[in-house]
């Protein structure tokens, strides 16, 4: 089992040092999460909460993923850098294939890309992409985007991009660079299936395994294994047994926030610190 730190919402002056404790402590990656601006009024409700207000004020913090993976990079040795989630069609995936191999570069070919596609139709009105059909072309882009990570000559004549013979400018990743995928309706489960592997919601142990079911049944059907890279946050699963059965369920990486077990929702930079060593030492290093 590999664990995961989540960086939402977290403030930049913090980052720098939660990513070297926990390059240090053994963790495998940190989580960002992506959001361009806050609308005070939504015309689509936020699809994770019953009422769907949001889980997040206009005070929240939401660094640009990929700037902040070229800047964590520098001062960090092995961790990963990730995102939860990486709102792709709210892109272009010329610069979208341009800012993440440049941060797959500046890290050594540290980066797994999560994406989602969405749900405020207003922050896809602000940004000049279209809400319509969002699924189709994030499907798309995925695809231009693989093409130009090859670092060869490519060309594309698709539902939605269309263009003659061209490079990506280096830098190209010298990996293939993971995608996953997050969300828990059928469409992501299944877009989740053709890709790297699945992100879950913050969901209840049993709703994610049946999600992972799904997505096994899915990745059958497509005629790949059924086995794929998994990272899950789960609202009744804490300590060792917890994850146990995660793991036991397919689950390989835990997104977790460490530093709430020891000290709560704290706003002290030392106290993330410790928690963080603190939970290397009782979980991570156990469970390895």
């Amino acid at each position: 089992m590999k664990f995961v730190i989540s960086a939402a919402f977290q403030p930049p002056e913090h980052l720098v040092e939660i990513a070297r404790a926990a390059d240090e402590a053994g963790y495998e990656a940190i989580a960002s999460s992506d959001h361009a601006v806050y609308p005070e009024t939504l015309d689509t409700p936020y699809p994770y909460t019953e009422d769907g207000t949001r889980r997040y004020d206009e005070t929240s913090h939401f660094p640009s993923p990929w700037v902040l993976a070229g800047a964590l990079a520098t001062v960090t040795k092995r961790i990963r850098f990730t995102t939860n989630v990486y709102v792709l069609p709210m892109r272009n995936p010329f610069m979208a294939a341009k800012e993440i191999a440049t941060a797959a570069a500046l890290s050594n070919d540290r980066v797994t890309v999560t994406i989602g596609v969405g749900w405020s139709n207003l922050e896809f009105q602000l940004v000049e992409q279209p809400f319509k059909r969002r699924g189709g072309r994030c499907d798309e882009m995925l695809e231009v985007m693989k093409k130009a990570w090859s670092g060869e000559w490519i060309d594309h004549d698709g539902e939605f991009y269309q263009f003659d013979r061209l490079k990506l400018t280096p830098p190209i990743p010298k990996a293939p660079i993971p995608i996953w995928v997050g969300g828990i309706s059928d469409f992501a489960l299944k877009r989740a299936a053709r890709n790297d592997g699945w992100l879950s919601d913050l969901q209840t142990t049993e709703e994610i395994l049946e999600c992972i079911r799904k997505v096994r049944a899915y990745r059958k059907d497509l005629g790949k294994s059924e086995d794929c890279d998994v990272m899950a946050s789960a609202s009744d699963a804490a300590g060792i047994d917890g994850y146990a059965r995660l793991g036991d369920g397919g689950v390989n990486h835990i997104l977790t926030i460490p530093w709430v077990f020891y000290h709560g929702m704290t706003d002290e930079l030392d106290k993330k610190v410790d928690g963080i060593k603190r939970f290397s030492d009782d979980v991570i290093a156990k469970m390895s």
